[in-house]
């Protein structure tokens, strides 16, 4: 394992350092640049085998090196695997949605982790399992639970529907169950809601008023120019893009692909969550980076979701292109992850925002939580001739306005209705 991850790090730097290097000497041929597809999914395999390698085996308990906030509030640390399991697997759903005829390299990383995350959804509800996670017991389990359920239905062909009947009636169960726990009332509502879109989409008996509660609450707090309040007080940080868009936006989805009534419109919820996008583009620097700000600044790219959702599934605004949302969230990908200490010794993520910084993490924050940060790979559900990975780099709208080159201009925008 040790080795593996050794290897593997050397590889993400000499990716790194082949992308961002250009050989223009006289008479010399330039060198291939590699993929930013390449560098996505060799960062996103590093992230991922280490949970989903011990965990299919029924050994993520074991081996997983906790590491938890300075200021833990006490609670069950074992909140921890179900936190990793379940937010990986909601980032990189999409890309095991792929076809399986792929003899790539890419290809063979992409069956390796299906067939890993196949066994791990099963050892997931499996009493017996070692890697049985923590269903009951703690409010916690709502949250990632609904982050699980989230995976399903990004990838039902791939993930829910080659389960075994035992495992997808153990599912049902354990999310029914759930609905002892009475949400906190602000982005939490959505996490009982999009159990129950998860459960609606595969015809399963539902709870309609968790759905119509938790839209039209967030509508109710929906404060212009797309951003939501997160509850009653408005708080800068980016549960916009962790939590609020992308579950409202996914449930009313699901909801109109079943006929079933929305207070608020998958169309009005989308809109809204494209004019984030276009604010939230706009927060990333000259240089690659953006603020730290916030709650949960440990979540590092899970900031961007809203942008890889929209890149995977929904189309980008049209005031932006892929090749500049690519070239953006590549920068800030590399320019993070090039510092060392992101990982520990054993692969997992270690608490920081960039590098090792465990004194940014919240009194609920433990290094499962940091998985989050997988949301922003959706984009790798498209395939490799997408123009999203086709399309020329382009330069993000901070680095045009920074050179003195031409860039839209931008005006407040209700979208209300």
């Amino acid at each position: 394992m040790k080795a593996f991850r050794f290897k593997h790090t050397i590889l993400l730097c000499l990716l790194f350092v082949i992308s961002t290097s250009a050989f223009s000497q006289k008479g010399r041929s330039h060198q291939p640049r590699v993929s930013d597809r390449t560098y996505w999914v060799s960062l996103l395999y590093e992230i991922s085998e280490p949970v989903l390698m011990n965990m299919s085996k029924g050994e993520l308990k074991k081996n997983m090196v906790l590491e938890l906030s300075p200021t833990w509030d006490g609670r069950n640390k074992d909140v921890a695997y179900t936190e990793a399991f379940g937010r990986l697997m909601a980032g990189i759903a999409p890309w095991l949605g792929l076809p399986e005829d792929d003899a790539t390299d890419e290809g063979i990383k992409r069956k390796q982790l299906k067939e890993w995350a196949l066994k791990s959804y099963t050892n997931a509800v499996n009493p017996d399992s070692p890697d049985y996670l923590l269903w009951r017991g703690h409010q916690q389990a709502l949250v990632d639970a609904a982050y699980i359920a989230n995976s399903f239905m990004r990838a039902p062909e791939a993930l829910w529907n080659p389960l075994d009947k035992v495992t997808k009636e153990r599912y049902i169960k354990e999310f029914r169950n759930l609905r002892s726990v009475r949400p906190a009332y602000n982005n939490w509502l959505l996490f009982r809601a999009i159990i129950e879109a998860f459960l609606l989409s595969t015809g399963e008996e539902y709870d309609g008023f968790a759905l119509d509660l938790a839209i039209r609450k967030l509508d109710e707090w929906y404060l212009g120019d797309g951003w939501y309040s997160d509850g009653a007080d408005y708080s800068l940080d980016y549960y916009n893009g962790y939590v609020m868009h992308p579950m409202l936006v996914e449930i009313t989805e699901a909801m109109e692909q079943k006929k079933i009534y929305t207070p608020l419109g998958f169309n009005l919820a989308l809109r809204r969550m494209q004019r984030y996008n276009q604010l939230l583009e706009r927060l990333i620097s000259p240089e690659g980076t953006f603020p730290a700000v916030g709650r949960s600044m440990t979540y590092r790219l899970g900031a961007f979701q809203t942008l890889a959702l929209s890149a995977w599934k929904y189309g980008l605004p049209e005031t932006m292109t892929n090749g500049q949302v690519r070239n953006a969230l590549t920068a800030v990908m590399k320019n993070m992850f090039s510092v060392e200490g992101n990982f520990g010794q054993e692969g997992f993520l270690q608490l920081g925002f960039v590098g090792h910084q465990p004194e940014l993490a919240d009194y609920y924050t433990n290094n499962g939580s940091l998985y989050m940060t997988s949301l922003v790979f959706l984009p790798l559900g498209l395939p490799a001739d997408h123009p999203f990975w086709t399309d020329t780099p382009e330069d993000w709208t901070s680095r045009k306005a920074w050179s003195g080159k031409p860039f839209l201009k931008d005006y407040h925008e209700s979208v209300r209705k």
